[in-house]
């Protein structure tokens, strides 16, 4: 009953965090709507956002103890330093991702401002370095409690990164107009490519 209950709260978490920061990578499409108060409602919609995501790691965790019954076994069949290694393996290179992101993102990684240019850094060879690195964090954090179901589970969050990358990237057409659409041929959304 508690496997049941834990899997329950981890979708319907995973799906609130998709939720909410869908809107919250939205605010120029939102302003339409809202007026000027979208950005500062988007930045409230990515914590909230943030606070789900920080729930399915919970969840993640507290599968261990409560593993639904499936054909899967609970635990991978190699010893566990094995997993340990993978994970940090993965880890690095999605931690990596992630932290070069948000530093040359700025400000703009929790709080959207209207008046943010389009970035440098790293964004001049790929458009979501953040949600990259992220997805990848989902496999590393699995393969670290050793969970074959959990490594299948984080497979859910390709398509579900991938949906939150194309809202963000409607959104920053809105914003940046055709100074964007220029950008994004020149740049690769999930594989770097170099801009220029």
């Amino acid at each position: 009953m508690l496997a049941w209950i834990n899997f329950s709260i981890l979708i319907f978490s995973s799906l609130l965090f998709l939720y909410y920061y869908t809107l919250s990578v939205s605010p120029a499409t939102r302003e339409k709507i809202l007026g000027p108060k979208a950005y500062a409602i988007c930045a409230r919609d990515r914590i909230i956002s943030g606070i789900f995501e920080g729930i399915t790691v919970i969840n993640y965790i507290v599968y261990i103890f409560y593993p639904l019954q499936t054909p899967l076994p609970e635990k991978f069949p190699w010893v566990w330093w094995i997993s340990v290694i993978l994970a940090v393996l993965v880890g690095i290179f999605s931690g990596t991702l992630m932290f070069i992101g948000m530093r040359d993102a700025g400000e703009e990684t929790l709080r959207p401002k209207k008046e943010h240019t389009m970035y440098g850094g790293i964004y001049t060879q790929i458009r979501h370095p953040q949600a990259v690195g992220e997805v990848f964090a989902w496999l590393a954090i699995a393969f670290l409690l050793n969970s074959p179901f959990l490594v299948l589970f984080s497979l859910i969050y390709f398509p579900i990164f991938i949906m939150l990358c194309l809202a963000e990237e409607q959104d920053l057409l809105w914003r940046y107009g055709e100074a964007y659409a220029e950008y994004c041929k020149k740049t690769g959304a999930f594989w770097p490519r170099q801009a220029g």
